[in-house]
């Protein structure tokens, strides 16, 4: 696939399209000028992602070849079969889930799915779940608790989707009730903000006992054409938002709110997945190893303890 560069990455475009050229020409005598442009190319990039504001990490999170869930669970998990349905009204494609083994663990796991061409973004609504998502989400939940099986959740989402059929079927019951069973679900949880993290439509599957961020993910309450919206009553403000929210990995880390940032290679994660499955993939294994240890009363009341040290800023 032909790499798509972001706006901030057209100087390194040019230099990487040069060496495309030189290569194509194949000729003796140009291995020198290729690995020169070569070099070039990767320290403008270490310069700019040296350097990267909120608002540009916000494109790198919704880069449209980053790896997506599907992705992570192909390279992480064995024996992956795929669940659908939530038993009342419809299966909504925007969230998928199943049963996996993760190094011999059986394990549940959900998350929500983008779509790469226009047939399946629009078929999965452009990663924006629907009550009947969540309550696909609940269902597996309970199925992980009921068989004793860790949960693995993997967060990329704009947010719920706000239209008038998902608010009818009970979008923001559906979320609040996701809430409140994860909160109390009595296995280890491991949530992972693999792109964008948006809103409660990202938080409905974010309860968790460890929360990692990639590098260049994004988490928050609203996305910053949202917040600029409301605020300026200007959705072109989103840099501006987006600079205030607190929305990058580092700044959620340093606030208490994220466990582990996930480092990504140089550019992001869409140019080198399997560097980022294999950085994951030990995270993953360290964190459920400590997890596993733990009996339910234990595991639960050190969730409380995590939740409810959330947005505590100093002693009184």
């Amino acid at each position: 696939m032909k790499t798509s560069y972001l706006d901030f990455e057209q100087s390194v475009a040019e230099l990487e399209s040069k060496v495309e050229e030189l290569r194509a020409l194949n000729q003796p005598g140009i291995e020198e000028d290729i690995r020169r442009l070569e070099l070039k190319a990767r320290k403008e990039l270490q310069r700019i992602y040296s350097k990267l504001s909120a608002w540009q990490t916000v494109q790198v999170a919704r880069h449209p070849q980053r790896p997506y869930t599907l992705d992570y669970v192909a390279a992480l998990f064995e024996d992956v079969q795929m669940l659908a349905g939530d038993r009342a009204y419809a299966d909504d494609p925007a969230i998928v889930g199943g049963l996996a083994r993760f190094h011999g663990h059986g394990i549940v796991w959900i998350g929500q799915q983008k779509g790469r061409d226009t047939k399946e973004k629009i078929q999965r609504n452009f990663g924006m779940p629907r009550p009947e998502g969540y309550r696909k989400a609940l269902r597996l939940m309970r199925l992980a608790e009921r068989f004793q099986l860790p949960l693995f959740t993997f967060i990329d989402t704009p947010g719920a989707y706000p239209g008038i059929g998902a608010e009818e079927r009970g979008q923001s019951e559906a979320i609040a009730r996701n809430l409140a069973v994860m909160s109390d679900l009595g296995v280890p949880i491991l949530a992972t903000v693999i792109g964008e993290g948006g809103s409660g439509g990202a938080l409905a599957i974010g309860v968790a006992d460890r929360l990692l961020m990639l590098e260049y993910s994004v988490y928050s309450v609203i996305s910053p054409e949202g917040c600029a919206s409301i605020l300026w009553k200007d959705a072109a403000q989103a840099e501006t938002a987006a600079d205030n929210l607190g929305i990058t990995a580092r700044r959620l880390h340093g606030l208490g709110l994220v466990d582990e940032v996930v480092p990504e290679p140089l550019g992001g994660a869409q140019r080198d997945p399997e560097a980022v499955f294999r950085e994951l993939d030990q995270r993953l294994q360290s964190h459920l190893g400590q997890l596993l240890g733990q009996d339910k009363g234990k595991l639960l009341s050190n969730r409380y303890e995590r939740l409810m040290h959330y947005g505590v800023v100093g002693a009184a």
